[in-house]
């Protein structure tokens, strides 16, 4: 809820489970003990901007026991002497006050830790995984492989049976004409006999 002229946080729903609130430049001068009651497990609070003067009002964000980041920059009390020392001192929960430990140790990012974590486990899923796509391909150079092994045995296997259908074929054919010439010259034997007997058959009647 930043930069939108909140003055109260009176009508602050009750958010149990809420752990980041980002309510930078608003108007709030007050009532931050309503945080505690609504929002009790906040981690990191950013009142930054605001009109938050003196020690007195941050008091309040002592019942929230888990708060480890609180921002109140550009707020008037970091105006006040021993500004730093004093919040460290009256919030003894908080690790960092406006991105800095006590030690000046800047605070590490949320968003730059997710975005890490994520790229992390991208990269981690690509190498059990392997480059997308490698296995398909090599499994479809298998399959064509197979494939035309078989088309072409199939092929050789057709012709060669055809050739050798037609070769009988021929076998066949030449049995079927020598047979019938066999047929033929005894047929021819038979008539010549006939001819050779039928003169003398015709002798004989002559004489008869």
């Amino acid at each position: 809820m930043a930069n939108v002229e909140l003055t109260s946080l009176a009508k602050l729903p009750t958010l149990s489970k809420l752990r980041k609130l980002e309510l930078s430049d608003n108007i709030i001068s007050g009532g931050l003990e309503v945080l505690a009651e609504r929002c009790p497990n906040l981690t990191y609070l950013n009142l930054s901007g605001n009109k938050i003067k003196d020690l007195g009002t941050v008091e309040a964000l002592q019942n929230l026991k888990n708060l480890k980041s609180l921002d109140l920059f550009n707020c008037e009390i970091t105006n006040l002497e021993d500004y730093r020392d004093s919040i460290f001192e009256l919030l003894q929960q908080i690790t960092y006050l406006d991105g800095f430990d006590q030690e000046d140790n800047e605070a590490p990012d949320s968003e730059d830790d997710d975005d890490e974590g994520d790229e992390d486990d991208d990269d981690e899923d690509e190498d059990e995984a392997g480059p997308p796509g490698e296995y398909e391909e090599e499994d479809d150079e298998d399959d064509g492989g197979s494939d035309l092994g078989e088309g072409e045995e199939e092929e050789e296997v057709g012709l060669s049976y055809l050739m050798k259908e037609e070769i009988q074929d021929e076998d066949d054919d030449d049995d079927y004409v020598e047979e019938g010439g066999d047929e033929e010259e005894e047929a021819e034997g038979i008539r010549g006999e006939k001819r050779k007997r039928d003169p003398e058959d015709e002798g004989e009647e002559e004489d008869d």
